[in-house]
C-alpha cells in the first residue's frame, strides 16, 4: 500500500496567495462564468449551494486528497481520473480496503446534468447527498471508509495550509467552516464543472463539416436510423430514453441489455440483479441506468460490470441484441433473457457498418476536456495501489 503525505501543489502556495487576493469571496451562481458554448445552459444549482470560484477551487483540493480516504490511498479522483474522463478504467471499482464494488465505475462526464447517479437508484439524484455514500457508506463495500470517522476528518484538513485558506474563502462569515456538509458542498460543485460539450461531433454540429470523417457521418445516420441506438442513448447526453421521433421521454432510462441468463429463467448473478435489488420487481432484473456516451471512447471498460474490455468489444454486443456466454461461471444466453429490453434485437450488422458506428462514438471524445488543467489535481502525480487480477 502507498501512502503520500502531500506538502507541495501542483500550483504551489505562492499560486494560492496569488488565489486569495485575485478572487473576493461570496458571489452566487449568477456571477459565475460556466464558459460554456453558445446554446449550452449550465446545470442547475441548488439553492442553498451557489457555484461560486472559491468553492469550485476548494472541491477541486477535496477530490483529488487522498486524505478523504481511510488508509489515505483514495480520493473521488483516484476512480475518477480526467484522462480517463473520470472513471477508472479497472471492471470493478475498488475501495480503500481493497474491497471490489459490484459494479464499474461510472464516468462524471456531465454529472451535474444528470437525473440519476448511480446504475440503480433513481433516487439518488444531488450530488452534495450521493458524495456522502462512497465518503461515508459501508453498502455495498466501503469505499473511502470514513463513516465514524468525521472528526479524524477534519482534523485531517484542519492541520493543512492551504485549507486553512480555502476553507474560510468559500465559506465566508461561517464561525467554523470545517463540516462534513461543507465538503460535500465544495466537491459537488467543482464537479458542476466537469462538463464536456466541445468534442469533434459537437464541432460538426456547430458548422465544422470536416470535423468528423465520412465514416462517422455514415455511424451517426446509423446510430439515429437503424440501428436504433439513440433510442436509448438519445438527447445531447446520449443518455436519455426518446421515442420514434427523437423526443426524450425520461432523462434516464433502465435497461436490461441482455448480458446474462444464468438458469434460463432470466437471473443474472448474484450482486449484479440491477435495479431489481433496490424495487424487488422481478421484471426489474437486469436493468442499469443507460449511461453517457460521451467520451466513451475513453471510459473503458464498459457494461455495468466492466465486462466487455474494448469499445468495439461493447458495441458488438449491443448490435448482437445481447451477449452468448459459453464459459465460466455463468453461462448462459443472454439474448434469450425474458426481461431483456425489446429495443435490443440482433441488428445483422456487417463489420463495415461496426466500424461506422465506432467512428461516430469515438467522435464523441472531447480532447479539451481531458486535458483542461481547471479539472486537473492540483497535487503531484499520485499512483494508487490495485489489488492484484481487479484490472
Amino acid at each position: 500500500m502507498r501512502r503520500v503525505f502531500r506538502k507541495t501543489y501542483r500550483f504551489g502556495l505562492l499560486g494560492l496567495v496569488a488565489y486569495v487576493f485575485c478572487c473576493s469571496p461570496g458571489g452566487s451562481s449568477d456571477d459565475y462564468d460556466w464558459g460554456l458554448p453558445d446554446g449550452v445552459d449550465p446545470p442547475q444549482v441548488p439553492e442553498d449551494n451557489p457555484q461560486t470560484l472559491e468553492k469550485v477551487e476548494l472541491g477541486r483540493y477535496l477530490f483529488y486528497d487522498t486524505q478523504l480516504s481511510d488508509q489515505d490511498n483514495r480520493a473521488c479522483g483516484v476512480c475518477h481520473e480526467q484522462a480517463k474522463a473520470f472513471t477508472d478504467t479497472f471492471p470493478r471499482a475498488v475501495g480503500t480496503s481493497f474491497e471490489l464494488h459490484p459494479r464499474n465505475t461510472p464516468s462524471l462526464t456531465n454529472v451535474a446534468y444528470f437525473t440519476s447517479m448511480t446504475w440503480i437508484d433513481p433516487t439518488v439524484n444531488v450530488l452534495e447527498t450521493q458524495l456522502l455514500a462512497p465518503l461515508l457508506g459501508h453498502d455495498p463495500i466501503i469505499e473511502m471508509g470514513m463513516g465514524g470517522q468525521e472528526d479524524l476528518l477534519l482534523d485531517r484538513l484542519k492541520s493543512r495550509d492551504d485549507y486553512q485558506t480555502l476553507f474560510p474563502l468559500a465559506f465566508p462569515g461561517e464561525q467554523d467552516p470545517f463540516t462534513i456538509e461543507n465538503i460535500a458542498r465544495a466537491i459537488a460543485s467543482f464537479e458542476r464543472t466537469i462538463v464536456s460539450w466541445n468534442s469533434a461531433y459537437d464541432r460538426f454540429q456547430r458548422g465544422e463539416l470536416d470535423a468528423i470523417s465520412e465514416s462517422a457521418i455514415r455511424g451517426r445516420d446509423l446510430f439515429y436510423g437503424d440501428a436504433q441506438c439513440g433510442r436509448c442513448h438519445g438527447g445531447p447526453l446520449f443518455n436519455a430514453t426518446t421515442d420514434e421521433d427523437g423526443e426524450i421521454l425520461e432523462a434516464h432510462g433502465y435497461f436490461n441489455t441482455g448480458l446474462y441468463d444464468i438458469d434460463g429463467a432470466g437471473s443474472y448473478p448474484l450482486g449484479h440483479e440491477g435495479r431489481m435489488e433496490k424495487t424487488a420487481d422481478p421484471e426489474d432484473m437486469g436493468s442499469f441506468r443507460t449511461p453517457s456516451l460521451r467520451n466513451v471512447e475513453i471510459s473503458r471498460p464498459y457494461m455495468h460490470d466492466g465486462s466487455a474490455d474494448t469499445l468495439d468489444h461493447a458495441i458488438r454486443i449491443m448490435a448482437e441484441g445481447g451477449r452468448d456466454n459459453l464459459s465460466g461461471p455463468n453461462v448462459g444466453d443472454g439474448r434469450a433473457n425474458r426481461f431483456k429490453s425489446p429495443l435490443l434485437e440482433d441488428l445483422g450488422l456487417d463489420a463495415s457498418q461496426l466500424e461506422d458506428l465506432g467512428a461516430f462514438l469515438r467522435s464523441l471524445t472531447d480532447h479539451t476536456f481531458l486535458e483542461d488543467e481547471r479539472l486537473a489535481s492540483p497535487y503531484p502525480e499520485f499512483v494508487p495501489v490495485f489489488p492484484t487480477g481487479s484490472k
